[in-house]
């Protein structure tokens, strides 16, 4: 298991939002672009969605993943990592929405929720950085 350095940190603490790779049944990627938590604690990437949503039926299918996200103020500092979702959860899901809704936009998160939200926890198994330019 690879661990997220300390200097990356601070993309979680803002705006940045990360682009998740999960891949379709038919073997196709499929990337989003989504906002993003970090349990430094566990090291854990965070990911919000709502059940049924494609990037949560694919990582329940498969749990290999990929994520990047670029610093909004330095594009050639970002984070890449490869991992796996080890865990599909709801508990916590709601009060996890509301802490990156207040971070992305500043209130809790309002959309209506047509099933449930869940998040799914992964484990970075490779981490790749870079902090030029």
């Amino acid at each position: 298991m690879a661990e997220i350095p300390e200097a990356f940190h601070d993309l979680f603490e803002t705006d940045t939002l990360a682009h998740l790779t999960t891949m379709n049944p038919d073997g196709t990627p499929h990337a989003t672009p989504v906002w993003i938590g970090y349990d430094a604690a566990d090291n854990r990437l965070l990911v919000n969605t709502e059940r049924g949503r494609r990037k949560e039926r694919n990582a329940a299918k498969d749990p290999t993943v990929a994520l990047s996200m670029a610093d909004p103020e330095n594009p050639y500092r970002y984070l890449s990592v490869t991992g796996e979702v080890e865990e599909i959860t709801t508990e916590g899901a709601r009060e996890h929405i509301d802490e990156l809704a207040q971070r992305y936009i500043g209130t809790d998160y309002e959309t209506p929720i047509q099933t449930e939200r869940v998040v799914l926890r992964i484990r970075p198994e490779d981490v790749l950085t870079e902090s030029s330019a």
